[in-house]
């Protein structure tokens, strides 16, 4: 099983200009506690959390708080290997990349209901 049988496709992202508050609102309205901060062009350019925003503040733009060192993996990842790079790295998601850009979203809760299934 890799990334591409568990991934989420439907992707909420947003841009570096969001403003924060912006931010906060898609978040709590997705009931998700983070979305990739993608560019014009649809590289992904960092990740912004319920955690920058704890830690950082509320106020300014997604930019202005975001993690812009993104761990991401492909479709063809063995969803063990992902699991590791979660546990390993203390983070909570993963964007899923092809040829640079955003498919898809492994987040820890995709892990594990791919693990209940087998």
């Amino acid at each position: 099983m890799t990334a591409k049988d568990i991934m989420t496709t439907e992707v909420v992202t947003v841009s570096p200009d969001t403003p924060v508050e912006e931010l906060a609102k898609l978040l709590s309205e997705h009931k998700i506690s983070g979305v990739p901060v993608v560019d014009a062009e649809g590289n992904v350019v960092g990740i912004a959390t319920e955690a920058d925003i704890i830690a950082k503040g509320k106020e300014g733009k997604v930019e202005d708080i975001m993690t812009r060192e993104v761990v991401s993996v492909t479709e063809d990842t063995p969803v063990e290997e992902i699991a590791r790079i979660l546990s390993d790295k203390g983070i909570k998601r993963v964007p899923v990349l092809r040829e640079g850009k955003l498919v898809g979203i492994v987040s820890r809760a995709d892990i594990v209901r791919a693990f209940a299934q087998r």
